[in-house]
């Protein structure tokens, strides 16, 4: 099981960030597998264009947030985890990587999956947020020409050194990024978004050790993936399917009820599904019962699934 450690905002203060941490033993202690720390560097006025979320403890999606919504820095927080905690792997997941310059941010992850002793998983992304490109100065439309040549940058900069290269947005010769990642092909790769599409397939089997969409899970989805992977000579096996729990609110103003969550656990397990997320603040309010709510999935898990 995988703790979503941000958005928790109805039942934690933002600006604890210590909290968060501790949040992140309480899942370990209990017997989560990961925690994932999602990414913004800003938002405008737009984030909440396709109006907010019903229910405040909902996920935030794309065009439904406040722009107030807090986004702490993703690699900041998860190296505080990375020294905190000893097994629990950290996922920087919607890693909004056309946001940085690529041998900075490669820089940063290796010195993250250095100090988490390989644990570090991330999820680089395009993401939605124009308003975010426009007041970074990055070209929106570019976003994922920009990705693409970042991950061929990594997969670089990650093996060797020196390491030169010469693309579209990015140019050097003879660079010596060091220290390397824990593993030479750099931290664990995952990808995902709202549908199964060309881009992220090609990243998938080219660079992909795992798949996490955003949504629903659909056989279709599956199908299809397992369909692209097959003709580029790689297996479903290859990758770590990622689902999660989705629910119906009772009300706007209330959590929703643990049990019928995990009951899509083993829908999406038929599909190949192995590891599963679930956001605390969806089913608790208070802070102090996180550590209890914790233990309590691992308990409905395990029974659920055998």
């Amino acid at each position: 099981m995988v703790s979503v450690l941000t958005e928790n905002w109805t039942m934690t203060d933002p600006r604890d960030i210590r909290g968060i941490v501790r949040m992140a033993q309480e899942a370990e202690d209990a017997g989560f597998d990961m925690v994932m720390v999602s990414d913004h560097v800003l938002l405008g006025p737009s984030a909440g264009s396709q109006g907010r979320m019903s229910n405040p403890r909902d996920y935030a999606m794309p065009g439904n947030q406040d722009p107030f919504t807090a986004w702490p820095s993703n690699i900041v927080l998860l190296s505080a985890i990375a020294a905190a905690t000893t097994r629990i792997r950290l996922g920087a997941i919607a890693l909004i990587a056309p946001l940085r310059n690529p041998l900075v941010l490669a820089h940063d992850l290796a010195t993250l999956d250095l100090l988490s002793e390989g644990r570090l998983v991330i999820q680089p992304t395009v993401s939605w947020h124009r308003e975010e490109y426009d007041a970074l100065g990055i070209p929106f439309g570019r976003r994922g020409r920009i990705l693409d040549e970042q991950l061929e940058v990594w997969s670089k900069v990650f093996a060797a050194s020196p390491a030169s290269h010469h693309g579209e947005f990015y140019s050097f010769d003879d660079v010596y990024l060091e220290p390397k990642a824990w593993t030479p092909q750099g931290p664990t790769m995952w990808f995902g978004g709202e549908s199964v599409h060309g881009p992220i397939v090609d990243r998938l089997v080219r660079y992909g050790s795992g798949y996490h969409p955003l949504g629903r899970v659909t056989a279709e989805d599956v199908a299809t993936l397992e369909s692209a992977l097959s003709a580029q000579g790689r297996s479903m096996s290859d990758l770590e399917l990622v689902g999660g729990t989705r629910v119906d609110f009772p009300s706007d103003d209330s959590v929703a009820p643990l049990p019928e969550a995990l009951e899509e656990i083993p829908r999406q397990m038929d599909l190949g599904f192995t590891t599963f997320c679930i956001k605390p603040s969806i089913f608790i309010d208070e802070r102090d019962q996180h550590a209890a709510f914790c233990r309590e999935v691992i308990t409905r898990v395990d029974n659920l699934t055998g």
